[in-house]
Formats: C-alpha cells, sequence, structure tokens
C-alpha cells in the first residue's frame, strides 16, 4: 500500500483542485472518506474545540495533537495533513514535530511563522516571527521531512502583520527551502490571491473560511486563479455544533431529534465490517 505522502504527490500531480474538508476526530476523518473525499485536514482550532472545548490560541500541546493524529490517520485510508502549528519551539522542536507527525501516520505537516503561542490566522491579534526564524522553522522541517517521508506545508501569516510583499516573499523563500506546498493565510481580497498564485509556482492552498479575512470562492474559481487545494477547516465542526444545538432544543422541548437511527450509525461506525471479520475468529 502506497504510504500517505506518495498518494498526496500523486494527488497533487493530477492537475485537478483538490477540495478538502478539514476533520478533527476519527470519526469526521471518516465520514469525509466515506463521502468519496481524496484528502483531509486536521484543523488546530477544531481540535482545540473538539478535544479541549477551548479556543484556537496555542493551549492545546504538540502531544495532543499528534495523539489526536495518530487516531485521524489510524481510521482512514486517504492521506492526511495535519496542523503542526510553529513547531512548538525553535528549529529542533520542529524537527521533532515533523518527525512525530510523520510517525503518526500523517502524509503532510502543516508548519507556520506565528509567534508562541499562535492564534486562529483569522482573528485578531495574531503577530509573526522575523523572516530569519521563519525560514530557519522551514529548513528544519524540510530536512526532517525528507528524512521521515513526510510533505511539508509552509505558512505565512505575515499578510495580517508585515503586508502582503512580504507575505509573499516569505512564501517563495519556503518554496526555495524545498516545502512542498505554500499556504497564504487570509489575503483580504482576490486580486491578492491571484497574486499570490501569479508569483508562486510550488502547489498552493486556499482556505475557506466564512466569516473570515478572505473571500469565499467556489471551487471552479479558485482552480482558475491557481490553487491546487481548497481546504475547508470548519464546515464539518460548525455543521455538528449546529446539529447538537438543535437536538438539545428539541429534547429541551419535550420533542426526540430527529437524525440517522442506529442501524444507520452502526454502518457508519463500522459494525458490519467487524462483525463480518469476527465471525472468523467464533
Amino acid at each position: 500500500m502506497p504510504s500517505a505522502a506518495s498518494s498526496l504527490r500523486r494527488l497533487l500531480k493530477s492537475g485537478k483542485l483538490l477540495v478538502m474538508p478539514c476533520c478533527y476526530d476519527a470519526l469526521s476523518a471518516k465520514l469525509i472518506e466515506q463521502a468519496g473525499f481524496k484528502l483531509t485536514f486536521m484543523s488546530g482550532f477544531a481540535v482545540s474545540a473538539a478535544r479541549l472545548g477551548l479556543p484556537d490560541t496555542g493551549l492545546i500541546s504538540y502531544g495532543e495533537m499528534v495523539e489526536q493524529g495518530r487516531n485521524i490517520c489510524d481510521a482512514v485510508n486517504i492521506p492526511v495533513i495535519g496542523d503542526g502549528d510553529t513547531g512548538y519551539g525553535n528549529a529542533m522542536n520542529v524537527k521533532r514535530t515533523v518527525r512525530g507527525y510523520g510517525r503518526a501516520g500523517f502524509g503532510c505537516v502543516m508548519i507556520e511563522d506565528q509567534v508562541a503561542p499562535k492564534r486562529c490566522g483569522h482573528t485578531l491579534g495574531k503577530q509573526v516571527v522575523d523572516r530569519d526564524e521563519a525560514l530557519r522553522r522551514i529548513r528544519a522541517a524540510v530536512d526532517e521531512g525528507e528524512k521521515q517521508n513526510i510533505l511539508i506545508m509552509a505558512r505565512t501569516d505575515a499578510r495580517e502583520t508585515e503586508g502582503i510583499e512580504e507575505a509573499l516573499y516569505r512564501c517563495q523563500a519556503f518554496a526555495d527551502l524545498g516545502a512542498d506546498i505554500i499556504f497564504l493565510e487570509a489575503p483580504l481580497s482576490i486580486g491578492e490571491m491571484r497574486l499570490f498564485c501569479n508569483r508562486i509556482s510550488t502547489p498552493k492552498m486556499a482556505n475557506m473560511l466564512q466569516q473570515g479575512r478572505s473571500p469565499v470562492l467556489p471551487p471552479e474559481q479558485l482552480q482558475e486563479i491557481g490553487f491546487q487545494i481548497v481546504a475547508y477547516p470548519l464546515t464539518l465542526l460548525s455543521a455538528a455544533v449546529q446539529a447538537m444545538q438543535q437536538a438539545l432544543v428539541d429534547l429541551k422541548n419535550g420533542r426526540y431529534p430527529e437524525h440517522i437511527g442506529f442501524n444507520e450509525l452502526k454502518k457508519v461506525i463500522g459494525f458490519p465490517e467487524y462483525n463480518q471479520e469476527e465471525k472468523k475468529y467464533s
């Protein structure tokens, strides 16, 4: 069976825009795979919310993230990209993060240039490290990625604090260091998205977040602009929260909520396959 990294490389060479719903646990990852999507991304925002019930402000640790990721990667056969945040320290910490994510089964890990503790890229108050530190992080990530057979997604949040030209400089520098995917977080207009794609030849990811800082565009327009991947970081988490809130309202008002039945739920979780396998040993 091909590795997660080789599967992701093949997808990136397909020439088609890769639509990527983001997951936060093993179940959400399984749903993404069952729906026919070719890859997923473990969202740090969503994992922090689901695992800790806390905001994405650097409160969740490397150990908690890599453990969550191991469960996610074990649950699916599609490649998973992992949110590695800032790498959790200096260049040597970045190498450990990449090594740990590779051993957990990820096909790619994202490393960004925010200061620690970092925060969601579409919230106010974020800051980035200086250019030299940002480059050290990605150089270390690429070096370790080659050893571990895991791709590197390099992210910059410099658009918000340093301006578009510094952000684009960092994107190109990350690409020159050997990053496999480049992610410019929170461009403020379609024009900036086009500028990014025109300047950078390495595969690029767009991030579609409702009520975020960037325009939310349809997949066909994103492909025309030049993106290879489009992530939907909070779509499943938002849908789950809304559904649970409505179910709680229904229960509070004496109504039994409408949802899939027990038999359908068992199919999603994998009971039929488990029962069939169990028969071999009975």
